[in-house]
């Protein structure tokens, strides 16, 4: 295709959707070279739940742009349900991740900390502190 063959206000446009197909397909391609299964052993069940959501995303966003070329509204397809669908699971996900990086107390490090600051400490002479400072 030639820039004749099109408005020039476009080009921009149409190399911006060039770069990003080309993008996807890079992206695709990668993927599709290892095997599912291959993949799956690698990786713990947390991770597996966020490729397949990803992959569900990317496969019906995919769907979405195909509907808009086509002249069908996608807000009025059952596609858009979907979108939603797993975006509340990505969520779900993201969540038990978040919760698993929270950091943990450990109640016992916890209470000696505390009681080691609320103690009296002895001076350097032996003598304990509050007898030190009532002495002076």
């Amino acid at each position: 295709m030639t820039t004749e063959d099109y408005p020039m206000e476009i080009h921009e446009y149409l190399v911006a959707v060039n770069d990003s197909v080309s993008s996807v397909d890079d992206m695709l391609n990668k993927m599709m070279s290892v095997s599912r299964s291959e993949l799956l052993q690698k990786i713990d069940p947390l991770e597996q739940a966020k490729l397949d959501l990803a992959s569900a995303y990317t496969l019906n966003s995919l769907f979405w742009v195909y509907l808009t070329t086509q002249g069908v509204n996608p807000k009025e397809h059952a596609v858009k349900g979907e979108l939603e669908r797993i975006r509340s699971y990505m969520n779900r996900v993201k969540e038990i991740t978040d919760r698993k990086k929270a950091a943990r107390l450990d109640k016992g490090a916890a209470r000696r900390f505390i009681k080691h600051a609320l103690s009296d400490h002895t001076a350097e002479d032996g003598t304990p502190a509050k007898k030190q400072s009532k002495q002076k």
